[in-house]
């Protein structure tokens, strides 16, 4: 299973995401993100950042820790190749993310937002359909 998959919007644009947990679920988002911005296949990891995110509950840790991410990519001009959870509770992730430089500021994403957010419980674990502003 790959975890996620573009759907249509009308403005912006959005992914469905999938996992068999929180973690998973972070994991998946984070690599649909990238895969929807057009970013490089990953690379060999040149640094390691640490990230620490909190949030009042699933939406809010996932929309967090996307822009996380996202302010990574865009600020430091990295491409954020793997990515550890350390610890996944309901209102706090910590973890650790590997990167290496990218050559060009690729990223077309603004913002990972909280329209029509919501984490539900499915069968094989958890889904979520993301809006990003583009």
């Amino acid at each position: 299973m790959k975890g996620f998959e573009e759907i249509d919007h009308t403005a912006d644009r959005a992914f469905r995401v999938t996992g068999r947990d929180m973690v998973a679920l972070l994991k998946n988002a984070t690599r649909a993100m990238q895969a929807l911005d057009g970013l490089p296949p990953p690379t060999e990891a040149s640094a390691t950042r640490e990230i620490e995110v909190e949030g009042i509950d699933r939406e809010t840790l996932l929309v967090n820790w996307l822009n996380e991410i996202l302010f990574l990519e865009q600020a430091h001009r990295l491409v954020c190749t793997d990515f550890q959870i350390f610890e996944c509770k309901n209102h706090h992730v910590r973890g650790r993310v590997e990167t290496s430089e990218a050559e060009h500021r690729l990223t077309h994403i603004k913002a990972v937002t909280f329209h029509n957010l919501t984490v539900r419980e499915i069968p094989e674990g958890l889904e979520a359909e993301i809006v990003v502003d583009v």
